[in-house]
């Protein structure tokens, strides 16, 4: 609920402090007063676009803050809770006033004119958290917005203004003339978020299941592109069997082979040398020698030469024995030679094709055997996920068309409540509707929702904002705003000139609607209307003054006997006579 408004220097307002109360509150003048400016400057500290050359006259920035009081559960504590801003839970004094004369000083305020705010808590001002909208625009046009002194952008002004306010008017582009926001609307009167919810999950239930398809099939079509290559890949790879460690094994016993063809020959020599050339038959029969002479000497004169020569001898067999065992180790097959650098370098040229390490050719291969039998199994998963995605898309359609059924009861609802109101309002043989069209699938349905209307028997039925004249528009406006609030609390309400092209007696219908709208919350009414005006609660007269060349706009809350002679103004013209008292008294009397 809208609790007060402090505007400062905003086209032809110098300095303005107005505080709001439950109920009907009603803004009386002449034309071109300044009604529309508080409206704009509302506006500003909401975030809605307008006008962008607010800023008065000679004055370096314009200003306006706006605060209300949030009720527990109010929709507007989300988006705070988003934003990360914290409310104010201490309830400031009720002292501001509510009218001055701000083309003046402070000092030549009429007294009677001051009121309090205490006089709103006896009214039944709700208590509860506070939120403080302030929002400065500058002469070169630059804003800057907080919310509880907390500096935050246009767009969180715009989300909490929608929970706070609406607006409407002949010219009301934001709310019920918007075909646009009329599927909403209808969502809203029938209750039918869980619904409507239900349907945004299958709709992204679908998109999801459906990107996975298209994903899949793309994959599929990228590795059925590569078969050809993957399986001789596959078939080179497996024919050479190439192993972790292998080529460095290879390489080593290469390696071993060639450095054996090098230095065989010289063994061979040394083995022919010492055993078939011989050396060893030569100490044998040394040896023989010695030992016939030895007998013949009769003295041990010829033991050491013949021990050494044992001794030789004996080494000479292990030597031998060594080298042909060394020969034997150097024994290969140049064939085998041959295999094992075909081989080695085999894998070495599979790994230069494939840009891998020689060690992780099979590591390699495996992965393609992976793609191939993602290949070979392909057509089964596209299979699954081609039903799962038009499984999906039945249960979107089944909430959709769940979603248009309910939404067609409630169009009917909506259609009966809206004529029943139409009634009082001096338009029983008009005849609105709400038209459900098909239109292309999205998250909230398959349905365009409009609001048409019919203002004569046998007439076409047509736009809202086209078919009904301008106090046709207004009591259609109205009707469907009592219909679509009955719900709702916490919300600010604003009419700006609603009642204009009527009079008489649908004026006073008109007037009270809009009174019966405001006795569950609050209702804001710029009116040109007399019946409306002594409807209201809470009455101010909206002035514009003339004071050294500058002109100035100037609010006034108006006690009772100030209402007569507005109410009278309002009946007669500048000059109030005793019969329009007379009639405006009657007017307030009810």
């Amino acid at each position: 609920m809208l609790r007060g408004l402090d505007i400062s220097n905003m086209l032809i307002i110098d300095r303005l402090e107005l505080s709001f109360q439950p109920g009907l509150n009603v803004l009386t003048g002449e034309t071109g007063a300044g009604k529309s400016i508080l409206l704009d400057s509302l506006g500003f500290v909401l975030g809605w676009r307008g006008r962008a050359d607010l800023v008065r006259q000679g004055a370096a920035q314009g200003e306006v803050t706006a605060w209300f009081d949030l009720p527990a559960g109010h929709p507007a504590h989300e988006i705070l809770e988003q934003a990360e801003i914290v409310l104010n839970n201490e309830k400031a004094p009720f002292d501001l006033t509510v009218t001055r004369n701000y083309g003046a000083s402070a000092d030549e305020v009429p007294s009677e004119l001051s009121v309090g705010l205490g006089s709103g808590i006896q009214a039944g001002l709700p208590t509860g958290s506070e939120l403080l909208l302030r929002r400065v625009n500058t002469q070169d046009g630059r804003k800057t917005a907080w919310v509880n002194d907390r500096r935050c952008s246009g767009e969180v002004l715009r989300q909490l203004s929608d929970t706070l306010v609406e607006l409407h008017g002949q010219h009301d582009d934001r709310g019920l003339l918007n075909p646009r926001g009329h599927r909403a609307i209808l969502d809203a009167f029938g209750n039918l978020d869980a619904m409507r919810a239900r349907t945004r999950a299958a709709w992204a239930a679908k998109a999801d299941a459906a990107k996975a398809l298209a994903a899949a099939e793309a994959a599929m079509a990228v590795i059925r592109d590569e078969e050809e290559f993957l399986r001789h890949a596959v078939g080179e790879l497996d024919a050479l069997a190439p192993q972790p460690g292998e080529e460095a094994e290879l390489d080593q016993r290469r390696r071993t082979m060639q450095g054996a063809e090098k230095i065989r020959d010289d063994v061979v020599r040394a083995h022919e040398i010492l055993g078939d050339q011989g050396a060893e038959s030569a100490l044998g029969d040394a040896l023989r020698w010695l030992d016939g002479a030895a007998a013949k000497a009769g003295d041990d004169a010829l033991d050491a030469p013949m021990a050494a020569l044992a001794r030789a001898m004996a080494e000479l067999d292990e030597a031998v024995v060594c080298i042909a065992t060394a020969l034997e180790a150097l024994t290969f097959n140049p064939i085998e030679l041959e295999e094992t650098e075909e081989r080695l370098f085999a894998i070495r040229a599979l790994a230069r094709k494939h840009s891998v390490l020689a060690d992780d050719l099979s590591g390699f291969a495996e992965g393609l055997r992976q793609k191939l039998a993602a290949l070979d199994a392909g057509d089964a998963d596209l299979a699954k996920l081609a039903k799962a995605a038009k499984s999906a898309e039945a249960a979107y359609l089944e909430a959709a068309a769940d979603l248009t059924a309910a939404r067609r009861e409630a169009a009917a609802r909506l259609d009966r409540a809206v004529s029943a109101e139409l009634a009082p309002l001096k338009m029983e043989r008009a005849v609105f509707s709400t038209e459900i069209t098909p239109e292309a699938p999205g998250p909230d349905g398959t349905d365009a929702v409009a609001f048409t209307v019919a203002t004569n028997p046998g007439a076409p039925a047509g736009p809202l904002n086209k078919i009904a004249s301008g106090g046709e528009l207004s009591r259609f406006l109205l009707a469907l705003k009592v219909c679509l609030t009955q719900d709702q609390s916490g919300l600010t309400m604003i009419f700006d000139e609603i009642d204009r092209g009527v009079g008489g007696a649908t004026a006073n219908a008109v007037g009270r609607r809009l009174a019966d709208l405001a006795t569950s919350g609050q209702v804001l009414v710029v009116t040109h209307s007399p019946q409306v005006a002594a409807l209201g609660a809470h009455h101010w007269r909206v002035e514009k003054t003339v004071t050294g060349g500058m002109t100035t706009s100037t609010v006034t809350a108006l006690p009772e006997p100030a209402r007569v002679d507005e109410i009278a103004r309002m009946l007669s013209g500048d000059k109030v006579t005793e019969e329009a008292r007379g009639a405006a008294r009657a007017l307030l009397a009810g």
